[in-house]
């Protein structure tokens, strides 16, 4: 307990006022302009900062003891936890630092969100390495094709100059293997610690020794088998006798061990643009909410405070069109808060003392003072965030085939090769073993997975450029392999089957009163307010090209009606509750009393405290709905909508779109478990919104699609984006889907077959490095050739 203030001894002192001394850091603090307060055991303590509060509410006993600390105020705010890396493929591994995952070899992702965008170091790094290998590859590709050519003068100049030429290959080839391809040499040498031989293994293989190959040839070339000198190698009754007076010189392989990087480099930057494009969902969501929120303390101050510096039970004041930073309950005011991105109700909800609030949704026209009820981590929107986070940490699971059966399939090569050049040096004679080598250098090139590792991506590349011009956007491979094989297609309501935006559908004016004077004037006086229907009775007197002059004297009650002065009339717009207060009955008006039952929005309208006219509102149904599901349904698939909205209003849209299956008035996180337990009924489930309350489930479902007319977290945290907001894309990117996966195995087939006819005749010595990487690089052309069919 601190010591109390001992009593004043001097008139100074008595002038001056009453201090308090801060536990955490030891400050003097004047409790009429403290920073907080805190009731403890009794006592109350004071303090100079948030960040001391923070400390204290922690812990108090720590620094209420008698030999407690004092800490400085800037470093009194709790460190965050350490930031943890996880492996998308493998998520038992977590490490403390970035890196690769000793297991699969794939990059690890942080296991929490940042809102810090910047440039991220891996993608510049491997850019630059990409950017190095192109310009010092390119020379050492060239100097190799021209031994393709079909010129006799052509190749006498290459055998008579590539004692020269083989140095400055090694020279330009030694820093692309150590410096561009050396995070894969890296992970290779992990997965052989780990005991977890991956892609990567085989690469560090094929480029090793392709390199270390075409080392030996151009240093010490004499000590290679006659027959593999260039002299030997011009064999033609055409064409002219090269005589041997110059130095022995071998074929090197340099431009393979070059092209095998520079293709690896490519694959790895498709997939970390692919967990770029993951983060900017999370990075979208994180910025709903403000860096600040505004403390109201007892005395009538106000303070700007740092969101994460907001406690539990602190008093918060929101302004008109501001953001709200936390959950919490209203204390004060009466407002219009904005929830369709967290609930998906389409209107305003009117908010009063003891109505909830959640952080992220807009507050309307009035100021509303309320408490803090879920700070940090606990808040809905955190809660959604870490929802996507944890969903979007997947992989395609033929990715995952392909890498399962890499781990046997390094293996496999290696005994390979080792049996050819043993079997070689056995029965080979004097030269078998070194032309038992040679052999196993084939083995390894030819077994290098270069067509293995374009086999997806080239056909997802392909696969993506057609579905943007058919205005489809698939953010991955998963989505366009898994999306062909869903049984169940999840539908949000707003914005998704429906435009999202109320219109005027009808007009009931009582006896006495014309239909296009009550819409004229109910426009003059809904002119001056923002609210969503007010600007749908605007639109629908423009519809009929009605002038609206501004109405006078406009008052407004958020979340009820407004009011104001027409040509000497009093009009009084809104619903039953606000006329009620005017002292109207709603019985009064005689039509369309039981349309809101219908899913119709019902607003009335009162002139000169008479009942005057009764309009119908409704959100209006996407124009292609019906004949897609219609399709969709012809096609097997069960259709469920799965919405925030009321009930009543769900039903009457299901009703009238034919959908027997309805789950309403659920929240974010619910519509996620939703999803779930679908998927765990054995479904394959595919989920359309448009909303950030649609974002859990999007990511949650096997297949999210997103409406490009919703909002950006909604588009980022689904695998499938509709550009147009045409519901008639999920049949086309169907469609798309089963010929992309079809590709995708087409290619798999190509790739693996090619290894399981060219391992053998390499290893048999039907083959020669060099005709091993032409048919590495033939292996990878058919698998490109094949994806290129998808434009078609």
């Amino acid at each position: 307990m601190p010591v109390p203030p001992s009593r004043p001894s001097s008139l100074l002192t008595i002038l001056e006022p009453h201090r308090e001394t801060d536990p955490v850091c030891g400050m003097s603090v004047d409790p009429a302009h403290a920073s907080g307060s805190l009731v403890h055991a009794g006592t109350t303590y004071y303090f100079c900062a948030r960040s001391c509060l923070i400390r204290f509410r922690a812990n108090p006993e720590v620094y209420l003891s008698p030999d407690a600390i004092r800490h400085d105020c800037a470093q009194s705010t709790p460190a965050a936890p350490g930031q943890t890396y996880i492996c998308p493929m493998d998520p038992e591994v977590v490490q403390s630092a970035p890196g690769s995952c000793p297991i699969c070899g794939m990059a690890l992702e942080p296991s929490q969100p940042t809102f810090q965008a910047g440039p991220d170091p891996e993608w510049m790094l491997l850019s630059s390495r990409l950017r190095w290998a192109v310009v010092l590859g390119l020379p050492v590709f060239v100097i190799a094709m021209l031994g393709m050519l079909p010129s006799s003068a052509t190749m006498q100049w290459l055998h008579a100059n590539m004692s020269w030429l083989n140095w400055i290959q090694l020279l330009l080839t030694t820093p692309i293997v150590f410096y561009c391809g050396w995070p894969f040499f890296e992970r290779a040498w992990k997965s052989i610690l780990s005991r977890n031989p991956n892609m990567f293994t085989l690469i560090a293989l094929g480029v090793g020794t392709a390199y270390l190959y075409s080392l030996l040839a151009t240093i010490i070339p004499g000590q290679f088998p006659t027959s593999f000198h260039m002299q030997a190698m011009n064999t033609s009754p055409e064409a002219p006798v090269v005589e041997p007076h110059f130095a022995p010189v071998v074929e090197p392989y340099f431009d393979s061990a070059a092209v095998i990087i520079m293709l690896v480099l490519i694959g790895q930057l498709m997939e970390l643009r692919a967990r770029q494009a993951t983060g900017e969902a999370i990075r979208s969501l994180l910025s709903l909410t403000p860096p600040k929120a505004r403390l109201w303390h007892p005395s009538g101050r106000e303070e700007e405070i740092a969101l994460e510096h907001v406690l539990v039970g602190d008093q918060l004041l929101v302004r008109p069109g501001e953001t709200i930073p936390v959950d919490g309950f209203v204390l004060e005011g009466t407002s219009d808060v904005d929830e369709s991105m967290m609930t998906g109700e389409s209107l305003p909800v009117e908010k009063h003392p003891g109505c909830s609030l959640l952080g992220g949704t807009t507050n309307g026209s009035s100021p509303l003072l309320f408490e803090a009820q879920h700070v940090g981590t606990e808040t809905m929107l955190a809660r959604i965030i870490a929802s996507v986070s944890e969903a979007q940490r997947t992989r395609a699971p033929i990715e995952q085939l392909v890498n399962h059966v890499s781990r046997y399939f390094v293996g496999t090569v290696v005994l390979v090769a080792l049996a050819a050049w043993a079997g070689h040096s056995m029965l080979g004679g004097p030269e078998g073993w070194q032309r038992g080598l040679i052999h196993a250098v084939s083995v390894l090139v030819i077994a290098c997975p270069c067509a293995l590792g374009l086999a997806t991506p080239m056909a997802v590349t392909v696969g993506m450029g057609r579905g943007a011009r058919m205005g489809i956007l698939f953010r991955n491979a998963e989505a366009i392999e898994t999306l062909r094989a869903i049984d169940t297609l999840v539908i949000d309501k707003t914005g998704t089957l429906t435009l999202g935006q109320p219109e005027l559908t009808a007009i009931f004016p009582e006896t006495g009163f014309d239909e296009s004077t009550v819409l004229q004037w109910a426009a003059a006086v809904e002119l001056g307010s923002e609210h969503p229907l007010s600007k749908a009775i605007v639109a629908g007197a423009r519809a009929k090209n009605l002038t609206i002059e501004m109405a006078h004297e406009i008052q407004t009650a958020p979340g009820l009606g407004i009011a104001g002065q027409v040509q000497g009339h009093g009009i009084q717009i809104g619903n039953a509750r606000f006329l009620e207060q005017a002292g109207l009955k709603t019985d009064q008006w005689q039509k369309a009393s039981s349309q809101q039952q219908d899913g119709q929005i019902v607003i009335h309208m009162a002139i000169d405290q008479q009942p005057a006219a009764t309009f119908l509102l409704a959100d209006q149904v996407r124009p292609s709905a019906a004949e897609m599901l219609s399709k969709l349904r012809g096609q097997g698939l069960r259709i469920v909508m799965l919405t925030g909205d009321r009930r009543s209003t769900a039903a009457h849209l299901a009703n009238k779109l034919g959908i027997t299956e309805v789950i309403a008035e659920v929240l974010p996180d619910e519509k996620a478990a939703a999803i779930a337990e679908l998927q765990q009924q054995g479904r394959f489930v595919a989920m359309a919104g448009d909303g950030i309350n649609d974002a859990p489930a999007l990511a949650r479902a096997n297949v999210g699609i997103a409406m490009g007319t919703g909002t950006d977290v909604a588009i980022q945290s689904a695998a499938v984006t509709l550009v147009k907001g045409d519901l008639s894309g999920i049949v086309r990117a169907m469609e798309l889907s089963q010929a992309t996966s079809r590709t995708i195995r087409q290619n798999l087939i190509l790739a693996f077959g090619y290894n399981a006819i060219c391992i053998p005749v390499a290893a048999l010595g039907w083959i020669t490095p060099m005709w091993a990487s032409a048919a590495m690089s033939l292996s990878s052309v058919s698998v490109i050739l094949n994806s290129l069919r998808l434009r078609r």
